[in-house]
C-alpha cells in the first residue's frame, strides 16, 4: 500500500474564534502529540483529511503528516464532531514509532450464517463491534472476522474465538462476549401463545373426556331401572 501523506499548516493560533475561521475556510483544527515531544497545533484541509480517512484502513490508517519541512508518522487518536451536523470540528493525531506497537480499536465483523439460530427463528445479537489490539504500525488489520456458522441459540462467541493475525495481540479478556445466538421477542411471544393454545386445547379435551365418562357411568343405571320397571309390570 502506498504511503498516505497529509499536508498540514502550523500557522494557526489557538482559540475558538480562530478555529471557527479555519472551519469556514474548509480547514480542520488539529493537534499532534506523542513520543515525548511537545504537542504542535496544526490545521489540515478537510477534503484531504476526508480522503486519507476513507481508505480501506479507515481511521486506523497510518498517516504521514507533512509540516515544518519533515514528515511525522501518526494515527488518528480522536475525532470531535459537531453534535448536530456531525462535521469534524477537531482531530487529534498521535505520533508513532514504526518500530513500536500501537494500540488501536479495530472493527469486528461477523462472517458466516448461524443456520441453527435462523432455523429456530432467532437472531444473532452482536455485543462487541470493535476490539482493542496491539500491532506494529504496518501490521494494523483493517477489520477482524469472527465466524458464527456454528453458533446455536443460547450459545455465544467470545474474544478468544477471533483469529488474530500474526503479530497482533489484545489485552481484552478472551471470555468477553462478542455475539450471542438468541430468540427474538416476537418469536418468544409466538411460542408462548402456541403453548397457551395447546394448554387450552388439552384442558378442553380433558373436560370433554370427563363429561363423556360421566355419561357412560350414568347409562347402566338407567338401563337397569328400565329393566326393573319392565319386570314389575309383568
Amino acid at each position: 500500500m502506498s504511503e498516505i501523506v497529509l499536508s498540514a499548516e502550523t500557522t494557526r493560533t489557538t482559540g475558538t474564534r480562530s478555529s471557527r475561521r479555519l472551519r469556514r475556510e474548509g480547514r480542520v483544527p488539529a493537534v499532534v502529540y506523542g513520543l515525548s515531544q511537545d504537542p504542535v497545533s496544526i490545521d489540515v484541509d478537510w477534503p484531504e483529511l476526508r480522503r486519507v480517512l476513507t481508505t480501506d484502513a479507515g481511521v486506523n490508517a497510518v498517516i504521514h503528516l507533512e509540516f515544518g519541512g519533515e514528515k511525522q508518522m501518526s494515527i488518528v487518536k480522536d475525532i470531535q464532531r459537531h453534535p448536530v451536523r456531525r462535521d469534524v470540528t477537531h482531530i487529534d493525531f498521535l505520533r508513532i514509532d514504526p518500530n513500536q506497537d500501537v494500540t488501536v480499536d479495530v472493527p469486528v465483523v461477523m462472517v458466516g450464517e448461524a443456520k441453527e439460530v435462523t432455523d429456530a427463528d432467532g437472531m444473532v445479537d452482536q455485543n462487541m463491534f470493535s476490539l482493542s489490539v496491539n500491532a506494529a504500525p504496518d501490521n494494523i488489520p483493517n477489520e477482524l472476522e469472527i465466524d458464527i456458522s456454528d453458533l446455536t441459540v443460547g450459545d455465544s462467541k467470545r474474544v478468544g474465538d477471533i483469529s488474530l493475525p500474526i503479530g497482533v495481540t489484545t489485552d481484552v479478556d478472551p471470555e468477553e462476549t462478542v455475539a450471542v445466538g438468541m430468540i427474538t421477542r416476537s418469536t418468544l411471544e409466538a411460542m408462548a401463545a402456541e403453548e397457551a393454545a395447546e394448554a387450552a386445547a388439552e384442558a378442553a379435551e380433558g373436560e370433554f373426556v370427563e363429561a363423556a365418562e360421566g355419561d357412560e357411568a350414568e347409562a347402566p343405571a338407567n338401563e337397569g331401572g328400565d329393566a326393573d320397571e319392565a319386570a314389575d309390570s309383568e
